[in-house]
């Protein structure tokens, strides 16, 4: 038997029989049906202060749950702010849908107040954008948004004028949503090439990327066969660092001499799930091998000499028993040695100073106070760089950062949606001062919605990850200096718990009393202003930009910074 049903409580149905279990936004004007049918529905309204925040939020739930999640905006300006988060979401491939409310239909294409053409914005940053214009579509294109969404692994965004979602329509179709999970690896033929290459060559070095999420073991097992050092992305870290005796450590920007050295040294480079974009980080002379679920990431960045698609895990499993296992271990012996010299060194200053705070000592102590399978989210700039280097994975800890998108003032908000996601694990952040005071005013949905996360604010007074770019160009820094208020006494006001440090002898205490309050808790720290991250390898031409740094800003009167800058991360050791 056919029954009605308006547009805005299909649209609902649909998304609750998908799983959606949150839905992040603002409520208004032509959002009104849609909050309406959800208060109805088993979805759960989560009230943020800034639509950015709920996108944010949003995506980081469905990264780390895996599940379809969901935000919702008023027409023009309210639906627009979610932009920036929706272009994370997009970036990390993860299955959300933006409900987009829209100004009534005779209202469009007038130039009418707070008319936005939602879909050509959109378009850039989703894998499905369509507007419902017949009331009779509405089941059919929800539908294909959440199978877009789930099975192409993006944002789907469905605008609804307000005029179109209170209309009743009969529905009737009995359309349903699929979560088809195939197995998908290379053919025999791939896979006996592959294995050739590998079998007669000593020096082979695993490249690893966010595609071997489910593939830990297996990776690990190959890498014993073939006694190769295992190199990491900065997104992979949670996957491939834990319980792995291969693992040295991470390429790039971030990373450390162990995990270039594999890479530059190694005869064969053998890639799973990897889309890494530096391509100066990849091998000069080496056979390249590039295993990955999506066709177009093939010889993306960097020319291979073999471009299979298959899923890490699958394709592991069946290439393992063609693999020879190897006596020679030379090449990873000498990986490893270079890995615990890199690690030594990183922990040179996580230590207590006498004078400053390091961001590396407050980093390690929260990862040694945190939770077996606490969530850290962190900013990008220097907040990212410490979140990979200082804080451990173990199989269970999970970081979130936004390393695809590199965008501002991501951690605090993520957070939000991990703790709404998962409101008994432990969510910490390490947010720069410029991020978490981009978007301040969602610390007060800790309290609305009653989220326990734990922000750590790196407080040097500086977008100092901009400063290191400037300085190292030869650059005297410019507009990157932040006037702070007290962020401790500002959290105070808004209902969470918060301390401030600038002491490093009260920092652990301190660590100790914020991660164990049981509720929203703020950690204001000041940061050394001075500190510098270091790349594997310090080229020519950085050493030549900080010297011209050194002599423009002593011209400039800053000599005491040039001081500063060089004795705190050249002298001291």
């Amino acid at each position: 038997m056919s029954s009605k049903k308006s547009v805005a409580e299909i649209i609902i149905e649909v998304l609750s029989q998908a799983g959606v279990k949150h839905c992040y936004g603002i409520v208004g004007d032509t959002l009104n049906q849609i909050t309406s049918a959800i208060k109805k529905s088993d979805i759960e309204w989560v009230h943020v202060r800034h639509e950015e925040v709920g996108a944010f939020a949003a995506g980081a739930e469905a990264y780390l749950t895996d599940q379809i999640t969901a935000c919702a905006g008023s027409c023009g300006p309210g639906s627009l702010h979610f932009i920036n988060g929706i272009y994370e979401a997009q970036r990390n491939k993860v299955p959300l849908v933006l409900l987009a409310s829209q100004l009534v239909t005779s209202q469009q294409g007038t130039d009418f107040p707070q008319e936005v053409d939602f879909e050509s914005i959109y378009k850039n940053c989703s894998v499905f954008c369509q507007q419902i214009s017949d009331p009779t579509q509405a089941r059919r294109i929800t539908t294909a948004a959440v199978q877009a969404a789930i099975n192409q692994r993006g944002v789907a965004v469905i605008v609804i004028p307000y005029n179109i979602s209170l209309v009743k329509v009969e529905d009737n179709s009995g359309q349903k949503i699929f979560h088809p999970k195939p197995v998908i690896r290379p053919s025999d033929e791939e896979l006996a090439q592959i294995s050739e290459i590998l079998n007669k060559n000593s020096k082979v070095a695993i490249f690893a990327g966010h595609g071997v999420s489910e593939a830990h073991d297996e990776l690990v097992a190959l890498a014993k066969k073939l006694k190769s050092p295992i190199v990491h992305t900065s997104r992979a870290k949670d996957f491939v660092e834990y319980d792995n005796p291969y693992n040295v450590g991470m390429t790039g920007m971030f990373g450390m001499e162990s995990g270039a050295t594999a890479i530059k040294e190694c005869d064969v480079l053998l890639m799973f799930g990897v889309d890494f974009a530096w391509s100066q980080f990849y091998p000069d002379d080496a056979t390249i091998i590039q295993v990955d679920i999506d066709a177009t990431h093939l010889g993306h960045r960097h020319s291979v000499d073999i471009g299979v698609v298959g899923a890490s895990k699958p394709t592991l499993a069946a290439l393992l028993p063609l693999v020879n296992e190897k006596a020679d271990s030379a090449f990873l012996d000498k990986c490893r040695e270079l890995h615990t010299k890199a690690i030594d060194k990183l922990g040179k200053k996580a230590i207590p100073s006498k004078t400053v705070i390091h961001p590396q000592y407050l980093t390690e102590l929260i990862d040694k106070y945190a939770n077996d399978d606490a969530v850290l989210c962190a900013d990008v700039g220097s907040a990212m760089v410490w979140a990979c280097r200082h804080f451990s994975t173990n199989g269970k800890r999970r970081t979130v950062i936004s390393l695809k998108h590199g965008t501002m003032a991501n951690a605090m908000p993520q957070a939000l949606g991990v703790q709404k996601a998962f409101p008994n694990r432990q969510v910490i952040t390490l947010s720069g001062d410029g991020g978490i005071s981009m978007l301040l005013g969602d610390l007060l949905t800790t309290i609305q919605e009653n989220l326990p996360i734990k922000v750590v604010v790196l407080n040097n007074s500086s977008l100092n990850f901009v400063e290191l770019e400037q300085k190292s160009e030869g650059l005297v820094d410019h507009y990157t200096d932040l006037k702070n208020p007290d962020f401790a006494k500002v959290a105070e006001a808004m209902g969470l718990f918060a301390i401030r440090v600038d002491n490093s002898d009260l920092l652990e205490a301190a660590v100790q009393s914020f991660l164990a309050h049981p509720g929203p808790a703020l950690l204001d720290v000041k940061t050394n202003e001075y500190e510098l991250v270091m790349p594997p390898e310090i080229h020519t031409s950085q050493v030549m930009g900080m010297a011209l740094y050194s002599v423009k800003a002593s011209l400039s009167g800053k000599m005491k910074d040039v001081v500063n800058l060089l004795v705190d991360n050249f002298v001291k050791k």
